[in-house]
């Protein structure tokens, strides 16, 4: 068994590689793990793999209990900050949402991204059909959506099978596992090869329509690598559908909301207000571009340019599946994702 000082510096280098890669991670999500001798180390909840080298984003979980609190069928292990091991955690920092699912594999590395071209496949209704063409050979697995956590952990648990290295998760992202970093990276990178899509080149934002439709209110114009969501009308007819994976709810809410012909995000925000509503994040405005709310999170920016890039690797009239009002909301109201905002919001103040 590869030594772990040296296994786990090949882990935080893999872990800044993929996390300062925004086709692979974005912002806060995506996590790593590997298995030492009884411990689960695993990315925290909140922090971003980018600074895996920087900082210190890895917990300590005790597997034993961990894994007789997921046997016994309960609830319990949900709260994977209960199997934290306190005296080697001195930043008290929380593991991830996704730590039993991290757990359920046997590979001594894990490794999930929120991989932009894998979603793309992963919310369409002929996923695994596509799939199989993409991913023959390899000792693969598509996990239909089940919320982060718990649920999603179950879901893999009921399609896991001796061998299966790589999960396509729906609606997600994508997992790969080995015994090693040296060769957990080479299978990551054959799998988002196999999986690469086109991406449609959007119309540039029109800023002089975007800066009428602030219309006072305190919003911003979007980066630019965001706006293709609004002026490329295909991707703005799939992103309106609905929420197509979980960070997308997380950061920007529910769904997307579309500009009136003539409507002001000052219009927005007041159908908002009356509706005892935030405003929102994000508003997208068709053939114009994408308006973000000026104090909007540096993840919720992150999660902007996401969907961009997702909606434009899926082909116009695609069948996409979304996540439903009870999804959208299982998300809004968990406490584990709740805490990943305030950590955000934080962060956004300055600090750590």
């Amino acid at each position: 068994m590869p030594d772990l000082a040296r296994e786990f510096a090949k882990l935080r280098a893999l872990s800044a590689r993929v996390g300062a890669d925004p086709l692979l991670v974005q912002a806060a999500g995506g996590n790593t793990s590997v298995k030492d001798d009884g411990v689960l180390w695993i990315k925290a909840s909140g922090t971003w793999l980018m600074q895996a080298e920087t900082g210190s984003i890895f917990v300590p979980v005790a597997m034993a209990p961990l894994m007789d609190a997921l046997a016994g069928g309960g609830g319990a292990a949900e709260k994977a900050q209960d199997f934290v091991i306190a005296e080697r955690n001195p930043g008290g920092l929380r593991p991830s949402i996704e730590t039993t699912m991290h757990s359920v594999l046997p590979q001594r590395i894990v490794v999930h991204v929120h991989c932009v071209n894998t979603i793309a496949l992963a919310v369409r209704r002929d996923a695994e059909t596509l799939l199989a063409q993409r991913l023959e050979g390899l000792n693969w697995a598509f996990v239909p959506y089940a919320r982060p956590g718990l649920p999603l952990t179950r879901a893999i648990e009921a399609r896991l099978r001796p061998g299966v290295d790589v999960l396509v998760l729906g609606n997600h992202g994508l997992v790969v596992a080995a015994e090693s970093v040296e060769a957990a990276e080479p299978l990551l990178v054959d799998v988002c090869a196999r999986l690469d899509a086109p991406a449609r080149i959007a119309p540039p934002a029109d800023v002089v329509a975007l800066e009428r439709r602030i219309g006072g209110a305190g919003y911003v114009i979007g980066a630019g690598d965001a706006q293709g969501v609004a002026t490329d009308l295909a991707s703005l007819g799939l992103a309106r559908q609905g929420s197509l994976y979980p960070d997308h709810v997380i950061f920007l809410g529910a769904g997307l909301v579309v500009a009136g012909k003539s409507e002001t995000a000052a219009d927005i925000e007041a159908r908002h207000r009356d509706a005892g509503l935030p405003p929102p994040a994000m508003i997208a405005c068709p053939g114009e571009g994408v308006l973000m709310r000026g104090d909007a999170s540096a993840s919720a920016h992150a999660m902007a340019r996401c969907l961009a890039d997702v909606a434009a690797r899926i082909p116009p009239g695609a069948a996409v599946n979304t996540l439903n009002e009870v999804q959208d909301a299982e998300l809004l109201n968990w406490d584990a994702e709740k805490y990943r905002q305030a950590l955000e919001a934080g962060r956004a103040r300055g600090g750590p």
